[in-house]
């Protein structure tokens, strides 16, 4: 049990964390890299390169020390967290490495203000966070596994089919390899997919939002693939999909996870609102209200670079077409002149340009995109009189966005 004059020790160390958390949490991956390698098959590592992984634990180290005296008000990011540590299959023994590693950064990197009172302290402030992130993912776990056809760690799927959907976005039909039986999922999940990439000698898990209904049988994931001369290792993912995975293949996948999900309680309008390839969960949302024969108003707002990047663009269309409580907003940053202006907008999406649209009494909001977008979209939402509490976001890769 962690004391008071401890917490106050830990609390004490914020403002260090607040300007100097990223040079500590750099050290710490560093450092335990180098004394366990293997691991760097459980990390993202093009996370690692582009610093976000960095990034997001030192603004949940700094969110911790803030809040020690009641992390019960971080319920909400745990929560989050202990989803992605599930899809990537993290067990109660990496904690004992990540402890041992931070505890030592810790040390190392504040030099001679890291007493042994403030490390002890640090101990016991750790050992607090990692009891209550395991037991999260345990519950999560055994949520899993009490699915029919639910299961934990990595499950053969084969690719049954491989569509593409625009220049860029291509979507693979997964089925149970085993034979066995589809876990169910809530709309807006992901899964995670593993693969062996031989320019890094190393498994690599990457997280891919569902972007079908449940339905029993199979997961869809829709990737995007990279383009540019120098693909970071995210890239070597997404296109070793796109170019050497072919119908037939096997893929490894963990069980669906997220708390990014359609609140099915409510009976409102449902705004959907996405940038790029962040419409993959909202399809899985839209897909979801069609199929149980929802009556609830949908307005699906998406933006795009042009219509030739811009996939699932038919089923859109033929939705407006045949459903009298769905209607669609489409920005393209290049807009074709043959399309009709009333549905198609020129830009960025733009949600006071169609407030009148978007301003539906009782309605949830849901946006996914690059963190820019998003940012952009909560805070028009904001500026138009939304309450924070019927926007709901989901943020690609680790958590950096912290919106008011």
């Amino acid at each position: 049990m962690i004391t008071n004059k401890q917490k106050q020790l830990v609390k004490d160390t914020a403002p260090i964390l607040r300007e100097h958390g990223l040079v500590l949490t750099s050290h710490f991956y560093r450092r335990m890299f180098t004394h366990h390698p293997e691991l760097k098959n459980v990390f993202n590592m093009g996370n690692q390169q582009s610093g976000k992984q960095q990034t997001a634990l030192a603004l949940a180290v700094l969110a911790y020390a803030e809040n020690i005296e009641d992390p019960s008000v971080l319920a909400s990011p745990v929560t989050k967290i202990g989803h992605k540590h599930v899809s990537l299959d993290i067990r109660p023994e990496h904690y004992a490495i990540v402890g041992k590693h931070l505890l030592a950064s810790i040390r190392e990197v504040l030099g001679d203000a890291a007493s042994d009172e403030l490390i002890d302290a640090w101990a016991v402030a750790y050992s607090q966070l990692a009891a209550l992130m395991t037991g999260v993912e345990a519950t999560l776990y055994s949520q899993a596994i009490a699915k029919e056809g639910g299961w934990t760690g990595w499950r053969p799927f084969q690719v049954k089919e491989k569509v593409k959907e625009s220049e860029e976005i291509t979507s693979f039909y997964l089925y149970p390899a085993d034979g066995g039986k589809v876990a169910d999922f809530l709309p807006g999940q992901f899964v995670s997919v593993r693969l062996f990439l031989p320019e890094l000698n190393l498994f690599q898990p990457r997280q891919y939002s569902i972007s079908n209904a449940p339905n029993g049988e199979y997961y869809r994931i829709s990737v995007k693939k990279e383009t540019g001369a120098n693909i970071r290792p995210n890239g070597m993912i997404s296109n070793r999909l796109h170019e050497h995975v072919k119908e037939g293949d096997i893929l490894e996948m963990a069980s669906p996870a997220g708390d990014f999900i359609l609140d099915t309680s409510k009976e409102g309008p449902v705004v959907l609102i996405s940038g790029g390839v962040g419409q993959t969960p909202l399809i899985s949302m839209l897909e979801y209200l069609i199929s149980t024969s929802s009556h609830r108003d949908v307005v699906w707002i998406h933006g795009a670079r042009n219509m030739a990047v811009h996939a699932f663009k038919e089923q859109i269309t033929s939705l407006k077409d045949q459903r009298e409580q769905f209607q669609s907003h489409i920005f393209y940053d290049v807009l074709d002149e043959s399309l009709p202006l009333e549905e198609y907008y020129p830009g960025v999406v733009d949600l006071q340009q169609i407030s009148h649209e978007v301003i539906l009494p009782d309605a949830q909001y849901y946006i996914c995109g690059p963190a820019p977008f998003i940012e952009k979209q909560y805070k028009d939402l904001v500026k138009l009189g939304i309450e924070k509490s019927h926007i709901h976001y989901e943020e690609f890769g680790p958590n950096v966005l912290a919106l008011p």
